[in-house]
């Protein structure tokens, strides 16, 4: 793997981690959306993520760098997005203006709790990922002084 690979590996993962962190966000925000049926309910999004290989991002690379291209994963990508199957909450409410005939309204099956610690473990390594790629420039940055002492 080539120094230069690096930013194209934390790069996919600052964008994966991107759409993870808007899906929480839209979860979030959704969390407490009533609805009088259970298919115009809200339901708690979660991202697919799936490892790429260095072939899918450069088809011509010839084993450049350390032992070639071994099959090791490359980077991130976001396969697509599915909806939860966990149960919706499901609340008596006569009053409430949402409420079906029988006086439940339902809830979205969204954990905030849950939603909370996935929105700072994505952060997280979205902070990660920026910080490589800091380092692998800063690395770069030595290696092109290196011939002017």
């Amino acid at each position: 793997m080539s120094l230069g690979n690096i930013f194209d590996i934390a790069g996919s993962g600052m964008t994966a981690q991107s759409l993870r962190l808007n899906t929480t966000a839209s979860n979030i925000a959704n969390a407490e959306t009533a609805s009088s049926s259970t298919e115009g309910t809200y339901r708690a999004r979660k991202p697919v993520f799936a490892a790429i290989q260095q072939s899918m991002i450069n088809p011509d690379s010839q084993g450049m760098g350390f032992g070639g291209d071994s099959g090791e994963g490359a980077g991130v990508r976001v396969d697509g997005i599915v909806e939860s199957d966990a149960e919706l909450q499901m609340r008596y409410e006569p009053n409430h203006p949402a409420a079906n005939e029988d006086g439940y309204v339902f809830y979205p099956n969204v954990n905030v709790v849950e939603e909370m610690a996935d929105m700072m473990s994505s952060s997280r390594s979205f902070q990660m990922n920026v910080d490589i790629m800091n380092t692998a420039k800063s690395m770069m940055q030595r290696i092109l002084t290196l011939g002017q002492q």
